[in-house]
């Protein structure tokens, strides 16, 4: 199932009590819709999903909805590492009109692959909307195979993957295995030009808060077959993709959406903002880079 070809994963604004800010949740979805974002995925570890509240998490599924107001796909994060609170969260976010939902590998718990399967056969069973699958081992300490992801592919409702495995060689094969009507998103921004040229159907972005037209423009001159284009694109964008994971995100995107003017305050606990040195080093390869690409 394709939900678009740059998604961006959202951050979850903050007010000054570190308080979700809904106010300025609505704001960023009209912020990225109208900057490059086909479709949005809520909660995810860009949210800072480990910090939100379950009933954080559902009322911010319900605001940006209503704020998207059907004009792009709104997938929401429900995966954890436990399968009995993935079902019920997966079950009451249903309720407030998203459009998927997007399932981490579980974290923590290092379950077999066999136990992978089953923990996503579960919630899948239990969901009847659209379900992605999001492999991150860098921060889940587990790598879903690629043949857990094609058994689990032949389910109905599992429709996609984020693949943040950072291995094109596996990602191709991931590709070739799973149904034509299986899509793989790039789960890290870097990879979105090699992935598409695998087969794969674009990506699910943090810089795409930032630089989202221009990831684009980069995808549509790949698309056009103007592949030289594209790869000037590439290499002029990597040094902002880089800079926004210089430090554990979000915590760089939500200092740069700042610097932009529009407000999302600060990280959560135990992610911290970045210090004077880090912020002056972001705003001058931002600039620098920005300057470039327009």
């Amino acid at each position: 199932m394709n939900f678009g070809q740059v998604l961006t994963a959202m951050v979850t604004p903050f007010d000054q009590n570190g308080e979700v800010d809904f106010n300025a949740a609505r704001s960023l979805v009209n912020y990225l819709i109208a900057n490059g974002s086909d479709g949005l995925v809520v909660a995810g570890t860009t949210g800072e999903s480990p910090t939100l509240t379950t009933n954080e998490k559902l009322n911010l599924f319900q605001c940006v909805v209503e704020a998207a107001d059907g004009r792009i796909p709104i997938i929401a994060g429900t995966g954890s590492n436990n399968t009995r609170a993935s079902i019920n969260l997966t079950k009451q976010a249903e309720q407030t009109g998203v459009d998927g939902i997007m399932l981490v590998t579980p974290y923590y718990n290092k379950p077999s692959q066999e136990g992978l399967f089953q923990h996503f056969k579960a919630i899948a069973g239990a969901a009847s909307l659209p379900v992605m699958l999001y492999n991150i081992p860098g921060r889940s300490v587990v790598n879903m195979s690629v043949e857990t992801i094609v058994r689990l592919s032949e389910i109905s409702n599992i429709v996609s993957i984020k693949e943040a495995g950072g291995n094109l060689d596996t990602i191709a094969e991931i590709i070739s295995k799973t149904p034509s009507d299986f899509t793989l998103y790039s789960g890290d921004d870097g990879f979105t030009l090699p992935v598409l040229s695998i087969g794969g159907a674009g990506v699910i972005s943090v810089s795409s808060h930032i630089i989202g037209n221009e990831m684009q423009q980069m995808v549509q001159h790949f698309k056009d077959g103007t592949v030289q284009e594209a790869g000037v694109m590439h290499r002029t964008l990597l040094p902002v993709m880089k800079a926004l994971f210089a430090q554990p995100s979000p915590s760089p995107v939500k200092e740069a959406l700042n610097m932009k003017g529009i407000n999302v305050g600060n990280v959560r606990l135990p992610m911290i903002p970045l210090n004077d040195d880090e912020k002056r080093e972001l705003r001058r390869i931002l600039q620098l880079n920005i300057d470039q690409a327009s």
